[in-house]
């Protein structure tokens, strides 16, 4: 067990600790028998065995919230991130397990809601000090109200909300500071949208966006399909960044499929457990399903790159039934290949989602499982060299918009020999991918930049798609550059 510290140490960090949600809600428990238990498994281990009787503690639960009626100010539609304290004490005896903490609880009923300041983490070290860090301290533990106003005075979160932003002074504060401190820490559950996948580099209309969300939402699962480089991969994580709200890793599991994929890699089945013996182990599914189901107010995002590159009516399995969107329950639970015993039925929660991504061009590939295309919505991807994209490249990389516009020009003629071509078709078009830059990636010679990419991106893949006629693929690819 830890010692009692020999005297109050200023500096020492006051901790935010889950306690669950929803059904799997524990806080009234561990306030009762004067407790905390790590309800996450062994994660967290070595922070745990950090903390020390004399700590200042807090229950959290940290969410994102869009009900005006539940915010104290007006959020003008938008999502926040806010954190619910519901008791707060000092610890008591650290039992050394790693896991579990005897403390002095005094419950918050109803409890405080602070908001754009949140830690995601089921354990969270706050240290006193800096300005954000003191004020959320003295909200939980000394009854100070948040002053809203404040925050919104501060450019990184009154743009989402203010009204009038610069209403109010600005508190004395490293805005940059704050902002770094908060990415460096990953402790920002800021609000993530669709605006947002927009401002990240998505060139698609907000409305195909939105329907996008709006099918995954309902029909729980979808397919992204499309020509090699029109962002499949890219849009499927901020779709699931956006249906949860904010960005959130620890809700997003990105499996790729292949033919060697099985359904005991993916689902449920037997491993070596090393000392020469067999051990039924879960699969990356089950483990986000088992995620979701101790967290019923989130959302669990599973993501599948390339769905159809292996077999997945073999991978699923008895999941294929339960992934639909009506069979989300208890009621309809199956049993497993593997069971642990013959009395374990699973089905999937109803806060589970899935996003799958499907390259058309790849002929290595089988059509899709007519049963799997019914529990699917689809959505078609394009090249998109349109404005949007000319826009966001000329911001973040400087690359001039004429020169841009030379690109998509000399692309989309490209994309047009491709789609009529009867042997390839448009699924075979080139993706405006190959010609983003990352972000705040400045572009010194754009010519030699465009050049690099013809060279060792694009010409390679025409070689690839005219394998039989090596002049058209060398005549397509000197078009590209010609007169640069």
């Amino acid at each position: 067990m830890a010692m009692m510290p020999e005297d109050n140490d200023n500096n020492r960090p006051v901790w935010f600790v889950s306690a669950g949600a929803g059904r799997n809600d524990r806080a009234s428990r561990f306030i009762s028998e004067g407790i905390w238990e790590n309800v996450y498994g062994t994660d967290n281990e070595e922070k745990i065995l950090s903390i020390m009787p004399g700590d200042r503690i807090a229950i959290k639960h940290t969410s994102v919230n869009v009900d005006p009626d539940r915010l104290p100010f007006d959020n003008r539609g938008q999502p926040v991130s806010t954190m619910e304290i519901k008791a707060v004490g000092t610890v008591v005896v650290n039992m050394g397990d790693g896991r579990t903490l005897k403390v002095d609880w005094t419950p918050v009923d109803p409890p405080n809601v602070w908001c754009f300041f949140t830690g995601i983490d089921t354990v969270w070290d706050v240290f006193p000090g800096g300005w954000h860090t003191d004020k959320l301290i003295d909200f939980a533990f000394e009854n100070q109200i948040q002053d809203i106003d404040e925050y919104l005075s501060i450019p990184y979160w009154g743009e989402r909300y203010a009204e009038h932003i610069y209403d109010s002074p600005a508190p004395s504060v490293d805005e940059g500071s704050l902002v770094a401190d908060l990415r460096t820490t990953r402790l920002d559950a800021l609000p993530y949208g669709v605006g947002d996948i927009l401002a990240d580099g998505c060139f698609l209309d907000e409305d195909i966006l939105e329907s996008m969300l709006h099918r995954l939402s309902t029909k729980q699962n979808i397919i992204l399909q499309g020509p090699p480089g029109a962002g499949k991969t890219w849009l499927s994580k901020r779709l699931a960044y956006a249906l949860i709200g904010h960005k959130d890793d620890n809700k997003v599991r990105q499996v790729q499929f292949h033919p060697n994929l099985s359904y005991e890699d993916f689902v449920r089945g037997w491993r070596p457990d090393g000392e020469g013996g067999l051990v039924l182990a879960d699969g990356p599914f089950l483990k986000l399903c088992e995620g979701a189901g101790k967290d019923p107010d989130g959302k669990y995002v599973m993501v599948i790159e390339e769905i159809n590159r292996g077999n997945p009516a073999s991978i699923f399995g008895e999941l294929l039934t339960l992934l639909e969107a009506d069979k989300r329950s208890p009621n309809d639970a199956l049993a497993l290949a593997y069971p642990h015993d013959d009395s374990e039925r699973f089905h999937i929660p109803p806060n589970v989602y899935v996003i799958g991504t499907m390259n058309l061009a790849d002929r290595s590939l089988a059509l899709v499982d007519f049963a799997l295309r019914r529990r699917f919505a689809f959505f078609d991807l394009e090249p998109q060299l349109n404005e949007a994209w000319r826009e966001w490249v000329h911001q973040e990389s400087g690359i001039p918009d004429d020169f841009l516009a030379g690109i998509a020009a000399r692309i989309g003629a490209l994309n047009s020999q491709i789609a009529d071509d009867r042997n390839l078709g448009k699924q075979f078009r080139i993706g405006h991918s190959h010609f983003t830059p990352p972000p705040d990636t400045p572009i010194d010679d754009p010519q030699q930049w465009f050049t690099e990419i013809v060279e060792t991106e694009i010409a390679p893949l025409l070689r690839e798609y005219w394998f039989d006629d090596a002049s058209r693929a060398e005549e397509e690819s000197q078009k590209l550059l010609s007169g640069l």
